[in-house]
């Protein structure tokens, strides 16, 4: 049973203020899209920002948070998050197909519910 309710203590460690949080795959996108969530402790926010490969505009709500997220917020936040279509000026647009393939080593539970997720849309 999945623990939506979990949220870390922390993303940061002594000396850190910026974290890898989520790494997202595509396998049924055209290009295999791969997309990485990043949070970095700003003005006693965290802050979070998605970096793809093509160098593209993400809008993320929230895009910043005060404490770390709950599994649940998170999955929201991924599931809503679009490229940002007023910033693609020669970028390569990315078509975001199928259900990501997650990996977070702060949500032990994020890669089962994107597992379970494209198993019941058949995307073994």
């Amino acid at each position: 049973m999945l623990d939506f309710k979990f949220r870390p203590e922390t993303y940061f460690s002594e000396g850190s203020n910026s974290v890898l949080l989520v790494k997202l795959h595509y396998p049924e996108s055209q290009w295999g899209e791969q997309i990485s969530i990043y949070a970095h402790a700003l003005d006693r926010m965290i802050q979070l920002e998605v970096v793809d490969f093509y160098g593209n505009e993400y809008l993320l709500y929230p895009s910043k948070v005060e404490e770390p997220m709950n599994l649940e917020d998170l999955i929201y936040l991924i599931e809503g998050m679009q490229v940002n279509q007023d910033e693609m000026d020669g970028k390569m647009e990315l078509v975001l197909d199928g259900i990501p393939e997650a990996s977070s080593d702060f949500y032990p539970d994020l890669e089962t519910y994107f597992a379970e997720k494209r198993k019941n849309f058949g995307l073994e």
